[in-house]
């Protein structure tokens, strides 16, 4: 006899609802889910799947595998369905539980800032290299978002101290909540403002560090809907060719840079040869090699302040 969960009306619109010829574990669930998900167009259904049942169970992701044949309550099942159907429609499912990880540590997140994506590790990864053996290292995020860029590099360098800046009131609470609960808040000075305006009268840094704005701005409607429609424009869009903000950051960044100091950039794949154009136009500046990602897209210019 096929013991499988039967495909209801409410199923499809609100999630799995199990009659009597049946009960919901965790297994079942995860079956379940995967595959509407699947039909609905997200690239990782099993994945989305387990991070929001072990959401809602307040579980480790690696226990559900442990209990599969476990039987899950209508509570849990019913914060579980509107997940899905949130997720169906295109939320992400950072937002849907509030948190990302990134760099091997776990960030809140929410609709005021960009998800953190494993691309940007090359950031953190480039300034760790750029900056190792140093002492003491002052640094800028520009654009700090989360927090990731700088949190997850002050984590993992403890002579570094970053100014974290950002235009939005609410990213900054977010990302210094971010700081203190991962125990590095004392070693971040956050400050809202537009690029780096909030240090410009300080003395020069050996680092800044950004993940800027470089969709171009007609480009946007064409992005896959869960950034479209959820993510905050305002981190994403970066003018006409994507490069408004980089020009300012780059003009910005140099004489903010101690001879030596290095200044570190997220870009979009296209962006290479453009961005290496406009920070070779500088004589004060000197470009190392692209820094490729796992796909082996160009992700990361580094650039020495001579």
């Amino acid at each position: 006899m096929d013991t499988r969960p039967k495909t209801t009306t409410t199923e499809t619109t609100s999630g799995p609802n199990l009659g009597p010829e049946g009960t919901w574990t965790v297994g079942r669930l995860l079956t379940w889910t995967t595959d509407f998900l699947k039909k609905r167009g997200s690239e990782s259904p099993k994945l989305d799947a387990e991070v929001m049942l072990a959401h809602v169970l307040d579980w480790q992701r690696v226990q559900l595998y442990t209990h599969f044949p476990d039987e899950v309550a209508e509570a849990p099942r019913a914060r579980f369905r509107d997940l899905v159907r949130r997720r169906a429609e295109g939320a992400p499912v950072a937002y849907l539980v509030g948190r990302k990880e990134f760099y091997s540590l776990a960030f809140e997140v929410s609709p005021a800032v960009l998800i953190p994506r494993p691309d940007s590790e090359f950031v953190v990864a480039e300034f760790l290299r750029a900056t190792e053996g140093a002492e003491s290292i002052r640094a800028v995020d520009v654009g700090t978002g989360s927090g990731c860029l700088a949190i997850a590099s002050v984590a993992r360098s403890p002579g570094a101290r970053f100014v974290a800046i950002d235009l939005s009131p609410e990213a900054l609470a977010l990302a210094r909540r971010n700081a203190e609960r991962l125990g590095v808040a004392d070693r971040i000075d956050f400050r809202e403002g537009n690029l780096l305006a909030p240090v410009v009268d300080e003395p020069p840094f050996d680092a800044v560090v950004s993940n800027p704005p470089y969709i171009p701005s007609g480009d946007i409607p064409g992005l896959e809907p869960g950034v479209r429609d959820f993510e905050p424009h305002l981190a994403l869009d970066g003018g006409p060719d994507g490069l408004d903000v980089v020009r300012r950051l780059i003009d910005q960044s140099i004489p903010l840079l101690k001879p030596g100091g290095h200044l570190i950039l997220e870009i979009g794949t296209a962006q290479e040869i453009p961005v290496r154009e406009i920070i070779g136009a500088h004589p004060e500046l000197r470009l190392a090699p692209t820094i490729r990602d796992f796909a082996q897209h160009p992700r990361v210019i580094h650039a020495t302040r001579i």
